[in-house]
């Protein structure tokens, strides 16, 4: 499998090709600042040589920065675009979803060590997904 590129990172890496839509929908969530100027940093990565790969095999490629998002089929289907979220660091390989407009917290709060991964993956509803703190 291909190296991954070694940015400064966080990746983005889509790894589900079924829907092209789908998938610029999710980049351009992510890309669009908040109402108060919040945005992610983050680099997207769109090769059809990662199609089918699996967190794992991502994860055994060294990533670079504090964390993955993976655009999988749950991702493309879901009608929040909910990320699959994998910890580089502490935890590495612990995973979470994300909806992706909760994105840019994870990412800013990551880069500046003002929260841990823990405390995103913890605040998850009872389905598994994060949608923000204080929301249910």
């Amino acid at each position: 499998m291909k190296p991954l590129p070694q940015g400064t990172g966080p990746l983005v890496v889509r790894i589900e090709f079924s829907n092209q839509v789908a998938w610029e929908a999710v980049r351009g969530t992510i890309e669009t600042p908040t109402e108060e100027g919040f945005v992610a940093y983050a680099e997207f990565l769109d090769d059809p040589a990662y199609a089918g790969t699996t967190a794992d095999e991502l994860l055994a490629l060294d990533p670079p920065g504090d964390l993955l998002a993976v655009v999988d089929q749950d991702t493309i289907v879901s009608p929040e675009m909910a990320l699959l979220i994998v910890d580089l660091r502490k935890e590495r390989g612990r995973r979470f979803r994300m909806i992706a407009t909760e994105f840019w917290g994870i990412e800013n709060n990551l880069s500046i060590s003002n929260m841990d991964f823990f405390e995103f993956a913890d605040s998850v509803d009872d389905d598994g997904v994060f949608r923000g703190f204080g929301r249910s």
